[in-house]
């Protein structure tokens, strides 16, 4: 499975823990890792994958490589700036938010367009205009996020 983790290229202590421990549980369980490949959460999630062996694949919005972060196994050099925000949703087979700003929003916008499930782990909480719950699903420990991604991707599938 391709899960997808996403949020700031800044973040809090808290952040960058939450971010490690999603990464490494991606790795632990033989998934690969899939990101925008720079700072913060991204960067977080990829060293816990690298520190269990894993897979980490970035989607870069630059020229070169030059901005991914050292945790990063294959790089992928688009050249597209914020496009690069639909080949995660695309690619992944389900998605984590932690934290994030703008762009994660973005990314949580075209994996629910697109069909893919996201869990949130102190993200993004939407509803609709008229007050309907998006399929967001909130979850605390890194165990049970994966654990969801895995339930829902084999129900998208």
């Amino acid at each position: 499975m391709i899960v997808g983790v996403i949020g700031g290229e800044a973040c809090t202590p808290a952040e960058g823990e939450t971010a490690y421990a999603v990464g490494r549980e991606i790795a632990m369980r033989g998934h690969t890792l899939v990101c925008g490949g720079r700072g913060g959460v991204m960067r977080e999630a990829c060293r816990g994958a690298r520190s269990a062996d894993g897979v980490t694949v970035a989607i870069l919005p630059g020229d070169d490589r030059s901005d991914m972060n050292e945790f990063v196994t294959i790089p992928i050099v688009t050249g597209i700036g914020y496009a690069r925000n639909t080949i995660i949703p695309r690619t992944a087979d389900a998605l984590v938010a932690v934290g994030g700003r703008y762009g994660t929003l973005n990314e949580i916008s075209f994996a629910l367009i697109v069909g893919k499930p996201v869990v949130t782990m102190g993200s993004w909480d939407l509803t609709l205009p008229d007050g309907a719950a998006t399929p967001l699903v909130v979850c605390d420990e890194a165990a049970d996020a994966i654990d969801t991604c895995e339930r829902l991707a084999q129900g998208a599938a």
